[in-house]
Formats: C-alpha cells, structure tokens, sequence
C-alpha cells in the first residue's frame, strides 16, 4: 500500500498523482470476492484507494489509547463524590498540543469577519470572546480587559472568555479551513480568497455536492458511465481529515494522566496524582529541583510568588509552551487555564456511563432531506442542515431510539417514574424538569457543561485530571479555554 506525504502531494498535480499510483502497483489490485480489478475502467470502475493511515492535522498530537482508571486520585476534598474511580477503555485519538491561544481565535473571528461580515455581522458579533470577563468588582483588572485578548504581548496566551458554544463553533471552522487547505495542496482547487456568504469552503457542503469553488482539476471519474469525466473528492477517497471537535471528558483526562510515559508493558508503575509523577515541583531533574511544574496558584494570595524568586512565574495565565509537556507531549494539561470538554455534567456519570468509550452528551443527527431523500440546500451560511433522528425511524433498532440520550439512566422517564409516584404527580415523558429543573431542583440542567484542569486562580487540589467542574454551556470566565481533538480512524496504534 502507498502513504502519501502532503509535502509532496502539494507538488504534484492530480494527473501526475494519479500516474504515480498506477506506476507504483505492479499489477491492478483485485477484488477477493469478485477477481474483478479495482480502480479500473474495464472492469466497471470501482475505485479502492491506496491508504495507509490517517494524517496528522494541524496542531495536533497522537494520542495512543488504552485501559485506564478514570475518577479521581486524591482526597475528595470538596465532598462532592462525583468522579468515582472506574476502569474504562479510551479509543486512539489527537488531541492539540497547546490550548487554543488567542492570535488562534483572532484567525478565526478575522475570517469570519471577511465571508460574514458585510451582510450577517450578527455572526461575527456571536463569535466574541468576552472580555469583560477579567472585571472583578474588588480587583483592578481593567488593562486585562483592554489587552488580553488583542495585544501582542499576549498573543500566544490561551484565549480566555470563550463559551462552550462558541468553542464547538470554532472546531468546526478549523475542520474547514484545515480541509480546504488539503485540496488547495492536491491541486483539486485553487486558493479562493475572495469567499463570501453561503459560498464559502464547508466540508459537508462539498461532499453533498453543495460547493463548487475554484475547481483546478478534479479527480478524474473511473465509472465507464461517465467516460472520460471528472469527480469530486469523496469520503472514500481518505484525503478528508475527520472534523475537529473538543475532546470528551473521558478522552481529557485520559491525555492529561499520560500513562504512556509511565507504564511497563501493562503495568502502570504508579498512580500518579497530577499529569507527572511526583508532587507539583520537579524533582526528576537536578537542574531543575523545586521548579514549579505547572501555573496555578500555590495559596492563598499567592498567585507567582516573592520577586526576585517568582514560583510559577506567571500572575494569571502564561505562554501555552510554558513548563514541561505531559508524556504524551502536551502543554499545559495542569494549571494555566481549565478546559471545556464535549459532556453534559451527571455528578454520576462515572458510574452509568459506558466503560468503552464513555460520553454523556448524544444527541443524533442527521442530515435534512427532500421528500425525495436528496440533501437539503445549504443555508445562507453555507451549511448543511442537520436535524434530530426521530423515534419512529428506529422502531426496530435494539441500540437506542430517540436522538436524546443526555438523561439516559439518570434523569429520563424511566428514571424518573419513582420520584413522580414519591410527588404524587404524572411524569413527563418529553422532559426530564422534576430531577434537573436549573435553580430549583438542581444546580444543573441539560445545557451544564463539564470542564477539566486547574488554571492559574486554581489551588493544586484542581490539577489532577480527575477533578471536574461545570458551567452552563452560554456563559465563559477568565480561567476557561479550551483545545480541539480529532477522532482517529482505523488503526489505533500509529505507524513509526
């Protein structure tokens, strides 16, 4: 089988690519149950592609999965007994090496402003990051407010301010542009800066067929019925990277604990309590004994230490390559600023969630259709239309029914039932109010959303990757970021 290297693929034209491919088998590939060669005309056209394993997208780090304990591993100080440790199994991944920092975000909201802004500013307006989060009513935080975000002092700053919602938003921005810059390197478009409103890169869009571009060749059409012809790419084809997005709270903490560095062959050699081994100083290194090996806040009033000896040396956040990466490469997964994850908060999720893969957030989806099952037109945006699944199309199904599976054991009508018989009152099968009814029965609802990591006003008890934390998914801080993660497809083991 063939990998291919962007770096040179950047350099070839597809027609040049395509008679490297046929240069490089000795003899056509075929088909084990039919004898029929691929990728040839003769024999009908069906196209295999030469794939090995899937790239690295930008910015981000291989993350070899595996068995661990999640939960806690520490003294439940907070008494809140809502991260029980359970052994759970998390699939191969990536994961950014920093958080998303703010001269990030700027490229974000600058394009947005570009293809939006002149007729729908609201979008542009929604993006904001909020910086009146630094105001403090007994703390002067005003050159906060008036710098963070813009200057260039802090520029590789973690961007703080951001709100769960417009984090997925800006993971699904990066899908795009990461994705279109793959095709604009094949040579399948040209660069097209010039994108405005609905006819902009999105990928969904132009897998359906919604989004045409500046077309530089396409891949040429293998199926005799178009002799001669030329097709777009397709998911089939392995050039698509899949979409960015933020990691679960499974796949976080996972990360932070880099177990990688600190196993021997299936044996975990310790427990760690933070995403190192050891306290919160190295002491691995005698060139670095005491050092502090993360940014948060080491007590009361105590956010950098005396001067002249700074311990942390950071007042709030600090650079995202500051102190030393976990095992598995990543910067900063303790301390500097806590991180939005995908779930909706449970204080027992650990407990009802599946130990493969566990998440608490599904919501299915999927794409509009016509009455005749063709994809609806993209919106003004220049997106495909998405919609819940409905109950009725998965009768049969034994795997789940309805598209909202948050309160799944805990919180959803057959949970329920009791309390409602305890109340006296019927239950209501469309909404899960008598347990997570926000203010009144609870803290929490199904807009609460988890987030992992101490930051820089958080004391060490916060830095373990078992802590977690939540906050309504519309509202945003000063110690909250964020980082994307990507799914990783087939192997899970990356080839060296």
């Amino acid at each position: 089988m063939i990998k291919f290297n962007r770096n040179i693929i950047g350099k070839l034209s597809v027609a040049t690519l395509l008679i490297f491919i046929m240069s490089s088998c000795s003899k056509p590939e075929q088909s084990s149950t039919t004898g029929w060669d691929y990728n040839n005309t003769k024999y009908g056209g069906f196209e295999v592609a030469a794939y090995e394993e899937q790239e690295t997208g930008p910015g981000l780090v291989f993350i070899e999965g595996g068995t661990f304990m999640m939960g806690k591993t520490e003294q439940d100080v907070m008494y809140n007994w809502d991260n029980v440790p359970r052994r759970v199994t998390v699939r191969s991944f990536y994961m950014d090496e920093t958080e998303v920092k703010n001269v990030d975000y700027r490229e974000y909201l600058y394009w947005l402003g570009r293809v939006y802004g002149n007729d729908y500013p609201e979008v542009v307006k929604k993006a904001q990051p909020d910086e009146l989060v630094w105001r403090d009513k007994l703390s002067y935080n005003e050159p906060l407010v008036e710098n963070y975000f813009k200057h260039p002092a802090y520029q590789f700053y973690p961007v703080v301010g951001v709100n769960w919602l417009q984090a997925n938003d800006y993971c699904a921005w990066r899908t795009d542009r990461v994705n279109e810059k793959i095709l604009v390197d094949m040579g399948i478009l040209e660069l097209n800066t010039d994108q405005a409103n609905d006819n902009n890169f999105n990928t969904d869009a132009y897998l359906a067929g919604q989004y045409e571009g500046q077309v530089r060749q396409d891949l040429q059409d293998l199926n005799p019925n178009n002799a001669g012809g030329q097709r777009k790419v397709r998911m089939e084809d392995g050039i698509l990277l899949p979409r960015y997005r933020l990691p679960t709270e499974a796949e976080w903490e996972f990360a932070a604990l880099g177990l990688i560095g600190n196993s021997l062959f299936e044996r975990v050699i310790e427990r760690r309590i933070y995403p190192w081994n050891g306290h919160i100083t190295r002491t691995d290194d005698k060139d670095n004994y005491g050092e502090m090996v993360a940014n948060f806040k080491r007590g009361r009033g105590d956010y950098m230490g005396v001067a002249g000896s700074l311990n942390d040396h950071s007042d709030i956040t600090t650079q995202v390559f500051d102190y030393w990466p976990n095992d598995y490469g990543l910067y900063n997964m303790a301390g500097n600023v806590s991180e939005w994850v995908l779930d909706v908060y449970r204080p027992l999720s650990t407990e009802d969630v599946t130990d493969f893969n566990p998440f608490r957030g599904n919501v299915y989806k999927k794409k509009s259709v016509d009455t005749d099952g063709m994809i609806l037109d993209k919106d003004s945006l220049g997106r495909i239309k998405y919609e819940d699944v409905k109950t009725e199309e998965n009768v049969n199904r034994r795997n789940y029914r309805k598209a909202d599976n948050i309160n799944y054991l805990d919180g959803d009508y057959s949970s329920v039932l009791a309390l409602s018989d305890w109340l006296n009152e019927p239950a209501d099968k469309n909404t899960t109010k008598e347990v997570y009814d926000f203010t009144v029965s609870s803290m929490i609802n199904d807009k609460t959303r988890v987030y992992k990591g101490g930051s820089w006003k958080d004391k060490a008890y916060y830095l373990s990757p078992g802590s977690r934390r939540f906050l309504e998914e519309n509202q945003s801080n000063d110690n909250i970021g964020f980082r994307c993660a990507m799914t990783r497809v087939g192997s899970p083991i990356q080839a060296r």
